[in-house]
């Protein structure tokens, strides 16, 4: 597959899995032994559907916007910014806290499917935005 093809099969995974809650896009796009690299992700399909699940249930409004995509061999990277709002709780109760994170990915593709995934979503800027990480005491004078 040309570089172009690769890119466009992120892209899609981006948009319409990530963005729009097409799932179907994960069997067509993954081989069913694709290897999961990053912490806390599930390592099958239906795990990563399940994550994806998990994660728009959490910000309704959930979005990666695409800054940059580069291609090289069966390599792809992307860089992205991940917005949402805690509307449907995430590590606690909703409260109404929005997010606005940077995101790297990188996958590798062998013969028309995606075989392995690394991301590395900024989690300590996700914790400070939503006020989950605790707060240092106020000196008192």
């Amino acid at each position: 597959m040309s570089a172009e093809q690769n890119k466009n099969m992120l892209r899609r995974v981006i948009i319409e899995a990530f963005n729009q809650g097409q799932y179907k896009v994960l069997d067509e796009l993954f081989a069913p032994d694709f290897v999961e690299h990053q912490f806390g992700l599930h390592p099958t399909i239906r795990g990563m559907e399940g994550d994806i699940r998990l994660l728009r249930r959490a910000f309704p409004d959930f979005n990666l916007t695409i800054e940059e995509l580069v291609a090289d061999g069966d390599k792809v990277w992307v860089r992205m910014t991940a917005r949402g709002t805690n509307l449907g709780g995430f590590m606690g109760p909703p409260n109404g806290k929005s997010i606005q994170v940077t995101v790297f990915d990188e996958v590798r593709i062998q013969d028309g499917k995606i075989v392995e995934h690394w991301g590395v979503p900024d989690r300590f800027a996700v914790l400070a935005q939503l006020q989950l990480l605790p707060q240092p005491a106020l000196a008192t004078a």
